[in-house]
């Protein structure tokens, strides 16, 4: 009998571990490798468990391709030094991304420069020597 409940709780705990680990996993962008997009911001989501970055931008051919970044959670961003109208749609901004590895567009957030000039990472604002503080 033990034996049958200590394989039951190891069952529940791989049912809650897998999927979390399979959640955060980075594999789907390419980590060696950033592209930065100039548009303009149609939606930013403040939101559990990521935030995300919703933004136009106009290609050579005249069309405008929508890319999706991936954020952290807004309480990481919160410690930074962000707020929920930090960014706003109809903004113009530069986002620096790792991009998915798949070509689609979407990636993974590292740096946006505001409409003010300042440069913001998931860490804070970036310094003069480009190490991320926290304000």
């Amino acid at each position: 009998m033990k034996a049958l409940w200590i394989a039951s709780a190891f069952a529940v705990m791989l049912s809650i571990t897998i999927p979390a680990a399979a959640h955060h996993s980075m594999a789907g962008f390419d980590r060696t490798q950033n592209k930065s997009l100039t548009g303009t911001v149609v939606e930013f989501k403040w939101a559990n468990p990521h935030s995300w970055i919703e933004l136009a931008v106009p290609q050579d051919n005249g069309k405008t391709v929508h890319w999706n970044v991936e954020m952290t959670a807004p309480g990481y961003l919160a410690r930074a030094g962000w707020k929920r109208t930090t960014v706003s749609a109809g903004d113009k901004v530069t986002v620096v991304v790792n991009p998915l590895i798949t070509g689609e567009p979407g990636g993974l957030f590292v740096s946006i420069q505001l409409p003010d000039g300042k440069v913001l990472t998931q860490r804070g604002e970036l310094g003069a020597k480009g190490k991320g503080k926290a304000k």
